[in-house]
């Protein structure tokens, strides 16, 4: 951070009597104004945080913030305390500090592109010097996060995706956007190597980087065959820039020998069609081996593929040998087989339910038969001794029919007696009916105590 002025600074900036109190040193002891000693720290941590998001950068150093945030030709007097509070907090990060935590030998290429000094001042710091060295650089550990995070973005978004290493320099190229500067970049590198996304080795004194691959959990070291795949793209992409400078170099005479020959001069033109045939010639030649190396780029490709593929199918062999190991043939047979005996007993058990109530319902038509005998022979004599119903058809009297069979002639003879009685008889018998009921509304009119009475 060089100038305030590539920041955007709080409104209260221009505030005298609120500056003049956050340019002022602080309280050696905290307990004194806790208060004002925290909303003083938490000021100066959230203003640096954001001049370091402003700007793209994820490292400070006490010498840039003074001139950053310079007002008024004075530097605030309490950055060091901040810096020092941040540190222990683990908001930031000493440089070498933050690098010398990153495995696989990354100081072994990285120092050329750290500073060197950074190493020098911790181990003074870790002698017993308190003071911040104004030239050191120090990580914002929530920055450089941020940043790794858009680099990984940036790349699987872009044409190299589908490559996993990279050279030092594309990567540069690619991040342009992204990383401000080289340290940027090499603060992002080293976040995603921490993070097991990325990985970084030195080859013919070439910086490579191999990026995680989707589906992976981390990135793997680099392999032989990772080196020839690189080596193979490299040459791919060599040719390419080969086959397209001749394919301009062969127009550039095509259009050369046009104009002489415009100009008569004939034999000049014709030398410059040669000279085009020639190019012409090279550039196939070098697209044949493109093409060649394309090929094996594919093949490789293929390879990778079904070897995902082979692995798929070993780990799907050992899971379904895992969940066979206790099943076999014989084990398969003896549970049919226990099945079906099972279901012939079920079937035994249903049938002989089933004729258990149909020999019931049997049993049940028998015994009403033999009460139907007994409420037959249980008839009175007198019933039976009865005249039996006629059931021949009933024709009225004079119609046509058979002899004998008309209405009359099929009921039975009406018995006839001969009252012997006379009028007075009858006359006597009719006064005792009289009397008797009279008698018996009588008695029911009088009390039971005066029945009682009379009846003593």
């Amino acid at each position: 951070m060089s100038n305030a002025t590539e920041i955007t600074l709080p409104p209260e900036w221009d505030d005298d009597e609120r500056m003049n109190f956050m340019f002022s040193d602080f309280n050696e002891n905290r307990d004194v104004n806790t208060t004002d000693w925290d909303s003083k720290m938490d000021f100066w941590t959230a203003l640096i945080l954001k001049g370091c998001r402003d700007r793209g950068t994820v490292c400070v150093s006490l010498q840039e913030l003074n001139k950053t945030f310079r007002r008024k030709e004075k530097s605030p007097l309490g950055l060091a305390t901040v810096i020092r509070s941040m540190a222990r907090c683990g908001k930031i990060q000493r440089e070498s500090e933050f690098a010398a935590n990153v495995d696989c030998g990354w100081l072994s290429w990285g120092v050329g592109l750290l500073l060197v000094k950074p190493l020098k001042w911790t181990f003074s710091t870790l002698l017993g010097s308190s003071q911040v060295p104004l030239e050191e650089s120090f990580v914002v550990i929530e920055l450089v996060k941020e940043k790794a995070a858009e680099l990984l973005k940036v790349y699987r978004g872009s044409e190299f995706a589908s490559r996993s290493i990279l050279s030092f320099q594309e990567l540069c190229t690619l991040s342009s956007d992204v990383c401000a500067d080289e340290s940027t970049l090499c603060m992002a590198l080293l976040q995603l190597q921490r993070d097991k996304q990325v990985t970084v080795s030195l080859h013919d004194g070439e910086k490579i980087v191999k990026f995680c691959q989707p589906g992976q959990a981390q990135v793997s070291l680099v392999s032989d065959v990772d080196m020839g795949i690189y080596q193979l793209q490299r040459s791919e992409k060599l040719l390419e820039e080969r086959v397209e400078k001749l394919g301009l170099e062969a127009d550039k005479c095509r259009e050369e020998a046009r104009v002489l020959l415009r100009e008569g001069k004939k034999s000049q033109a014709l030398r410059c069609l040669r000279g085009r045939k020639r190019v012409e010639k090279r550039a196939d030649g070098l697209f044949a081996k493109l093409e060649s190396i394309r090929g094996i780029l594919d093949r490789i490709a293929q390879s990778q593929t079904d070897k995902t593929v082979i692995q798929a199918y070993q780990a799907g062999v050992s899971a379904l040998r895992l969940s066979l190991k206790d099943v076999t043939v014989e084990r398969a047979e003896s549970l049919v087989d226990q099945i079906q005996e099972l279901c012939d007993t079920q079937d035994e058990v249903n049938q002989t339910i089933s004729s258990g109530v149909n020999g019931a319902d049997a049993d049940i038509d028998e015994l009403e038969e033999e009460l139907k005998c007994l409420l037959e022979e249980s008839k009175p004599d007198s019933v039976s001794g009865l005249p039996e119903v006629p059931t021949k058809g009933l024709r009225p009297s004079g119609e046509p029919g058979l002899p004998g069979t008309d209405l009359l002639s099929s009921l039975p003879a009406v018995p006839y007696t001969h009252l012997d009685i006379t009028a007075e008889q009858l006359e006597e018998e009719l006064n005792k009916l009289t009397l008797t009921d009279s008698g018996f509304q009588k008695e029911k009119r009088t009390s039971p105590a005066k029945r009682l009475e009379s009846a003593q």
